[in-house]
């Protein structure tokens, strides 16, 4: 094993802790309000799925160019799946319009696009200005994610 990761790396690891680490504790949240035992079991799936990935991920963070600092409170996660979704309907939205023969369907998916990124705009910034997205610091921006990895994989069920 490498004895550091490349910063791309290291960004991309953060996208995908901060990301999984959000879908979990939703899913731990939910779990126990599916009725159906079908669904209930693809749920717990997910969740040993989802913390396994973060326990595989979280090991990395140690090889990261940078180190650790703190970060996050309850109103992250809230903020962060809000910015997960923007980011998501980016994704979407434009994935959407490169399958798109029609015009006026192309015209109204790039309305929706702009809009989109306007919403993630939005919901950055908010998140930027508070404190709870440190973009510009790397440290505090993994120690974010290790406390949000650590918080989901504690969180009972």
């Amino acid at each position: 094993m490498a004895d550091r990761l490349a910063w791309h790396e290291t960004l991309e690891i953060h996208e995908l802790v901060a990301f999984q680490s959000n879908a979990l504790m939703n899913l731990k949240m939910s779990v126990s309000k599916i009725r159906d035992s079908e669904l209930k079991e693809l749920y717990m799936v997910s969740i040993r799925a989802l913390e396994s990935n973060i326990r595989e991920l979280l090991p990395f963070y140690n090889l990261a160019p940078s180190g650790r600092s703190e970060g996050g409170d309850e109103d992250s996660f809230y903020a962060g799946n809000l910015l997960g979704m923007s980011k998501t309907a980016v994704r979407n939205y434009a994935t959407a319009i490169t399958e798109t023969a029609t015009p006026e369907l192309r015209k109204l998916l790039t309305k929706q696009l702009n809009a989109a990124i306007d919403w993630h705009a939005k919901v950055f910034n908010y998140m930027y200005e508070k404190g709870l997205y440190p973009a510009y610091d790397l440290k505090k921006l993994l120690q974010n994610d290790v406390n949000t990895a650590t918080k989901a994989l504690e969180m009972p069920y």
